[in-house]
């Protein structure tokens, strides 16, 4: 297989662009270093299509490896021949290898396996050529053997027949065919164990679809059902279409001895070896499917959520609310660094709310706190009560915001945790995340498991392995888009840079604590376990700021350093301008991009991201997303009514519509028929995570706690 063509045409992009990259890859490169450093070889390839390339290319090696091996296996049997060598050299999937290799497979005793044993095959070929006139049970006589434990022609025949059963299901080409029927006719169907179960799968107890448009998340919920014992699936192809099938490719001759017998031997084989297989085996598939989609949504929900613009210079008031243990409270300045914590009971047993007011009167005049951060779990709507209550009593600007704190225990109780804050209960470490997560939501977030960030749906039913990949890789892509302060930054957001390993993410904190500051980025060179490979990957993605060479403060990478100085002192600008805002209207003076960069000595993409990035210093791309929703007053449940419009922010996309948060504790459902005048066939056609949405409720269930709401205003 030419594993160059078949990427360059899935990919739709210039076979040039693939070898480049497949190169890049080989030599130890990472995405996000080739896609922002080496625009250039692959043509401004993004990460998301390098990240597919990556995947793709890995699947396709892997692919070849296994041919090599199922090749190998047959030949060491002696029943390779050169047709069977080409069908395999030829499949297109791990699928079709498998197909091929079935009937060569060491498999344990079956049923065939004994009627060979007791040397039934030549009965069996002498039943499948179909040419015998005679009784069959006159042919099979000869097969009667008490050493062979064959004792009456029927059982002879009955040996032959199981033969001759399995043969047809290991036939790759009659597999493939009703597998394929299988999925564009086949029904996918469930029933309740036990129909007076209440459960949330109750819309599942009597259901029944075509397995061709049985969407991914319904396909999730119904292995979910299925493994909690509430529901059994199933899925029938066309029995009746798949047993003509097999009849027209097994019965070649009408002859009324062995037409009979071949048509008990296709049903046998059908229900008892094929079908149960291939159930299984377009139920992984659709599983595999409906995963890899639930896991694109979850990467790019946590992308929006990583992406969330910070806010800076203010001190904020992270706010963990409980009820029996009371509110842990966190004052955090504009750094991120804890100025205090405290414990207020102003909800239920306690309900000292006239206490609590006094705490935060005092905080706030004390540290001149502008908002408060509160974590959406147990007690929030009764903590936002009491806050709104309290911001009317005082003369000071401050306002809040409902904040997502869905990981915040597991960070609060983790190794990492303790050891950032090892005077902290686990309460306090989670109300000063509750604050950070409003400050840096990428810096404070990636202390978490991805998994553990609650933007996803049907994540724990899901391949673990392929779900923490994909999600780091998200992570990653993230952090290093933003790019960090290589002075500030902890070890779990630096282990996410291009070629920094967790080691050596914990050596440049190490080295940063003995020996003070970087001043410069080649400093990083003297740090442990930090070779020049790992330099060039990383370098480019930290900042110095205040540092010795104003370009460590950008996101230019020090092989451009030599062409950026020559294009400022050409252009007549001082490297030192950088520090007070960027060398502004350079773009207008270069002239001729071309040749500007050919006398640089450098490829004009990359002098363009140069002179981008020399007007912005270290541009932060979370700027253009939307702000979270500050609010000073609480809405609750009950106040809503229908056709009332309000602004609310996206807090997760999921197959079939989004959550949208409107201040009132419950988050609303906006169904994807509801999103847009328009079609869509999925929900992040119309939204993101963190977007800020105008919606109407059309119906609130407060006993059910459900709300509906439209996008189509």
């Amino acid at each position: 297989m030419d594993i160059l063509a078949v990427l360059t045409s899935e990919l739709g992009v210039r076979r040039g662009q693939v070898e480049a990259d497949v190169k890049l890859i080989d030599e130890g490169n990472t995405i996000p270093f080739i896609a922002r450093y080496r625009k250039e070889a692959t043509g401004s390839l993004n990460d998301e299509v390098l990240r597919n390339l990556d995947e793709r290319l890995k699947y396709l090696r892997g692919l070849e490896e296994r041919k090599a091996q199922v090749i190998a296996s047959i030949e060491e049997q002696g029943k390779l021949t050169g047709e069977l060598k080409k069908k395999i050299e030829a499949a297109q999937t791990m699928v079709a290898v498998e197909d091929l290799y079935l009937p060569y497979r060491p498999k344990r005793k079956t049923r065939a396996g004994i009627a060979k044993e007791k040397g039934l095959e030549p009965l069996a070929d002498l039943i499948s050529m179909q040419m015998t006139r005679g009784p069959l049970e006159r042919e099979a006589a000869a097969y009667v053997s008490e050493e062979n434990k064959v004792l009456t022609p029927e059982e002879a025949i009955a040996g032959a027949k199981d033969i001759l059963a399995e043969r047809i299901a290991e036939d790759a080409k009659y597999r493939s065919w009703i597998r394929k029927i299988t999925f564009e006719e086949g029904q996918i169907s469930s029933e309740a164990k036990d129909e007076k179960t209440d459960s949330v799968y109750e819309m599942y107890y009597h259901y029944e679809e075509p397995v061709k448009k049985c969407a991914g998340h319904r396909i999730l919920a119904l292995n979910r059902g299925e493994k909690e014992k509430i529901l059994t699936v199933k899925i029938t192809a066309p029995e009746d279409r798949v047993l003509m099938y097999l009849e027209k490719q097994v019965i070649v001759r009408e002859n009324p001895v062995t037409t009979p017998v071949l048509k008990d031997v296709i049903a046998d084989s059908y229900s008892r070896l094929i079908a149960p297989a291939i159930e299984r085996e377009v139920r992984n598939e659709l599983t595999e499917k409906a995963e890899d989609g639930a896991i694109r949504v979850f990467g790019k929900n946590l992308e929006q959520l990583l992406m969330q613009p910070p806010i800076t210079g203010q001190v904020v008031l992270g706010w963990d609310p409980a009820f029996r243990t009371g509110c842990k409270l966190a004052v955090v300045d504009a750094t991120g660094k804890v100025l205090d914590t405290v414990v207020i009971y102003p909800t239920a047993p306690q309900n000292k709310v006239e206490d609590a007011k006094k705490v935060l009167k005092r905080l706030i005049s004390k540290y001149q706190i502008s908002l408060i951060s509160v974590g959406n779990g147990t007690a929030s709507r009764e903590s936002e009560q009491i806050i709104a209550e309290f911001l009317k009593e005082i003369p000071d600007p401050v306002r809040y915001v409902i904040v997502s704190e869905a990981g915040a225990s597991v960070y609060s109780a983790s190794k990492l945790a303790t050891e950032e804050f090892p005077q902290f209960d686990v309460g306090q470490r989670s109300a000063v995340s509750i604050a950070r997560r409003l400050q840096d939501p990428l810096a404070e977030l990636v202390k978490i498991d991805p998994k553990s960030i609650g933007v996803g749906q049907y994540q724990h039913d899901m391949n673990q392995k392929h779900l923490s990949e994909a999600l780091g890789n998200v992570v990653e892509d993230c952090v290093n888009k933003v790019g960090v302060d290589l002075n500030t930054a902890s070890a779990s957001l630096l282990e996410y840079i291009s070629g920094i390993t967790k080691t050596t993410a914990k050596n440049i904190v190490a080295f940063r604590e003995e020996n003070g500051a970087f001043q410069n980025r080649k400093e990083l060179l003297k740090v442990p376990k930090l070779g020049p490979k790992a330099f060039e990957q990383c370098a480019g993605f930290l900042r110095i700021s205040g540092g010795t060479n104003p370009l460590d403060a950008t996101s230019v990478h020090p092989e451009s350093y030599k062409a950026a100085s020559e294009l400022l002192k050409r252009l007549g600008y001082d490297p030192e301008s950088l520090e007070s805002g960027g060398a502004r209207g350079i773009s207008k003076k270069v002239g001729d991009m071309k040749k500007m960069a050919e006398e640089l000595g450098i490829g004009e993409i990359t002098l363009r991201d140069i002179i981008n990035e020399l007007e912005k210093p270290a541009r932060d791309p979370r700027e253009e997303m939307p702000k979270p929703i500050l609010r000073t007053d609480v809405l609750e449940m009950k106040d809503l009514k229908p056709g009332m419009i309000l602004k609310g922010t996206v807090r997760n996309v999921i197959d079939f519509g989004a959550f949208v948060d409107i201040g009132v504790h419950q988050d609303g459902l906006v169904h994807i028929s509801e999103m847009s005048h328009r079609f869509i066939k999925h929900p992040l056609e119309a939204v993101c995570v963190g977007d800020v949405v105008e919606v109407k409720v059309l119906s609130v269930d407060v006993a059910k706690k459900r709300i509906s709401l439209t996008m189509k205003l």
